[in-house]
């Protein structure tokens, strides 16, 4: 039976998406189910003041490690995020400088062990920005996204671990591996080699800047992207324009229009498609034509949720990072893990 059945699963899920996304990025180094402590000889940093109870501290002890959602607060999410940064960086920082020679448990064993914390806060924390956010939340996602992408940075572009991954990818035929740890050591090499750790220092500071802001930039195209959805949402003053609509739909237009203190009229609120299910079942023209409209012309009419400009600095950015990293361009980078391979 392989050793580590379970350890492979998230880079070969996660990998294709890590470029344009710090937190995937840094949940793919430090996420991971299963607990594991430090060796006794690195000891966890103090708790700081204010994190002792923090619900994020302690992996939960609902079934399958639910998060506790009753027990945690927007305020625990920050200081949870700063300390788990600390001690994945304590962490790696260990696997890295071990005077031991390299050997698969004490290196890739080891990363996958590291960032137990960090994992937790953002598994949380993307969920609720992602489906249940609020002003709160979508403040910390911007002042966090270019903080982690230069922690995973800090990790990825640590010269003496990829010199330790280097050694092991180098040896990994000799080293009698089962095949799920060979092509996890494998996915580790390559993640890295991807992420710059073969670049110069000149290169690696460069791309430390790309990377903080991309994630800047990307955090607000999202954010855009999600309150636009929710400003574009479509009024109707009269019932009978909703024809077609099943007796349910037109219930949850009335629901939400009552959500937005908007008595006696309906609401189609829009999802994050071009194409709306409403437009199949409505037989007002004009009523579609609205609905057509306002889901393809969002972020794109001018106004503060505008997303044109973040799209164009978006792409020049991906573009020199790809030619720094030595690819022709940023779907070149992104093919190469998936199954198109090259563009042609």
């Amino acid at each position: 039976m392989p050793r580590f059945p379970v350890l492979i699963r998230r880079w070969t899920l996660l990998a294709p998406r890590l470029a344009s996304n710090p937190i995937l990025a840094v949940v793919a180094i430090g996420q991971i189910c299963l607990a594991a402590p430090l060796r006794a000889a690195d000891p966890a940093p103090p708790v700081p003041p204010g994190m002792t109870e923090n619900p994020f501290l302690h992996e939960s002890s609902l079934p399958y490690q639910y998060p506790p959602f009753d027990r945690i607060a927007d305020g625990h999410f920050t200081p949870a995020f700063e300390f788990g940064m600390t001690v994945q960086l304590k962490e790696v920082d260990a696997i890295a400088t071990n005077p031991e020679k390299a050997t698969f448990d004490n290196t890739v064993v080891a990363l996958e062990r590291a960032g137990q914390l960090l994992g937790r806060v953002n598994r949380t924390f993307s969920s609720l920005t992602g489906a249940h956010t609020n002003d709160t939340l979508r403040k910390i996602e911007k002042d966090m996204s270019p903080r982690l992408a230069a922690h995973a940075d800090a990790i990825r572009l640590n010269g003496a671990l990829f010199a330790r991954l280097e050694a092991l990818h180098q040896q990994r035929e000799q080293l009698g591996l089962d095949p799920e740890s060979k092509r996890l050591l494998e996915r580790y090499h390559k993640d890295f080699v991807r992420a710059g750790a073969k670049l110069s220092d000149a290169g690696k500071t460069k791309l430390r800047a790309i990377n903080q802001e991309l994630a800047a930039l990307q955090t607000a195209f999202t954010q855009n992207v999600q309150k636009e959805t929710n400003a574009a949402a479509v009024v109707v003053d009269r019932r009978a324009d909703l024809a077609g609509l099943a007796p349910n739909e037109i219930a949850a237009t009335e629901a939400a229009a009552k959500a937005e203190k908007k008595e006696g009229k309906f609401v189609i609120r829009l999802l994050n498609t071009s194409g709306q299910p409403a437009l199949a079942s409505l037989e007002s023209r004009a009523l579609r034509e609205r609905l057509q409209k306002a889901s393809v012309g969002r972020n794109s009419r001018g106004g503060e949720f505008d997303n044109r400009t973040n799209v164009a600095q978006i792409a020049r950015l991906r573009a020199e990072r790809a030619t720094l990293l030595g690819y022709p361009n940023h779907a070149a980078y992104v093919l190469e893990e998936q199954t198109g391979c090259f563009p042609r």
